[in-house]
């Protein structure tokens, strides 16, 4: 079997596919993934832009995906949309024979490791690092549940990767609907200019995590929101669609799943760097950060249940004014912390 680079399996509880794929990627090339990924904390959304992936993350003007993901380092990534499903394997093949492991976008329903093979289409991403022409397999990694490093059929995944990905009942919900398109992703690393997690680090992230929600910035095209000013009008705007009795699951859903992951990573990244510079401020503010994730979930949730109106426009708006309060304690907890640095 041709196999590229070992691969260390990663996987957080409250992320997907996408914080999983890049992070094994990252550790790949030298890089803590905790460390990269959890970073940033931010919020940046363009209304309407949410996409039926379950990989989504919303994306900074003219910045690759890792890069929107971790700002705060010299990462990237591209994106490759070949013609044709051949085309689009022997791109693969060829990062592969360079003994680079690669993301691909699949499709659930053709996967024989998912729960949902041959029942449930989705949008999903594994990593592909190996291949066998000789038995006619290949080799891929899904740390997603429940998990899976092992080899398939290549026809298995191509059948993956060149998905119409249809709606075909009313399971196939939030990760469908969208044309897989043998899509794939690779990443690089700038180890020349990568900072080094020290006071100096932490401290400069913090700093400008604050600044991105406190004082947000100007943008020319209409609908762009960011900073803690712009997640307000992005939940109350939901909330009055909701209300106005629009459909608001699939753009709810997708989208606090993102701010769920990565506030979660956030907390952990805080915890970290508690533990690692012996300042228990950090530890403390993580605290408050974990709790704000806990209302993402919890959106999240009453997200899912607005399809068939099982949740009300008063649950929203409560978990909404709730979500906001503790993000404000959680802001004034980490410029308190900076004191500490």
């Amino acid at each position: 079997m041709t196999t590229a680079a070992a691969l260390t399996p990663w996987r957080h509880d409250l992320a997907g596919c996408l914080h999983a794929s890049m992070a094994s990627l990252l550790e790949a090339q030298g890089c803590d993934p905790l460390e990269v990924l959890g970073a940033a904390w931010k919020f940046h959304y363009r209304t309407g832009d949410v996409r039926r992936e379950e990989y989504y993350f919303p994306c900074e003007p003219d910045t690759s995906l890792l890069a929107s993901m971790a700002p705060h380092h010299p990462v990237r990534s591209t994106w490759h949309h070949p013609a044709t499903a051949d085309q689009g394997w022997a791109q693969v093949r060829a990062r592969i024979d360079a003994s680079r492991a690669v993301a691909v976008a699949v499709d659930n329903f053709e996967l024989p490791f998912r729960p949902a093979y041959q029942d449930v289409h989705a949008n999903h991403m594994v990593l592909v690092h190996g291949y066998d022409d000789q038995r006619g397999t290949v080799r891929v990694m899904d740390t997603v549940p429940p998990r899976f490093d092992g080899e398939i059929l290549q026809r298995e995944l191509a059948a993956s990767r060149d998905s119409g990905n249809s709606i075909a009942h009313d399971r196939d919900m939030f990760f469908t609907d969208a044309p897989i398109a043998n899509r794939w992703l690779e990443i690089e690393v700038d180890q020349d200019t990568f900072p080094t997690f020290d006071r100096t680090f932490v401290t400069q992230v913090i700093q400008a995590n604050l600044h991105a929600f406190q004082t947000p910035r100007g943008h020319s095209t209409e609908g762009v929101l960011d900073g803690l000013s712009g997640q307000r009008a992005f939940l109350d705007e939901m909330a009055q669609q909701y209300g106005a009795g629009q459909d608001i699951c699939d753009e709810l859903f997708v989208t606090a799943g993102v701010l769920l992951a990565t506030t979660a990573l956030h907390a952990d990244w805080l915890t970290h760097a508690a533990r690692r510079l012996e300042v228990p401020e950090l530890a403390e503010a993580a605290r408050r950060v974990e709790r704000t994730a806990h209302h993402w979930s919890a959106v999240r949730i009453l997200a899912a249940r607005t399809r068939g109106r099982h949740t009300t426009a008063e649950q929203l708006t409560r978990r909404f004014d709730a979500l906001m309060d503790d993000h404000r304690r959680a802001l004034r907890d980490l410029a308190a912390a900076l004191t500490a640095l």
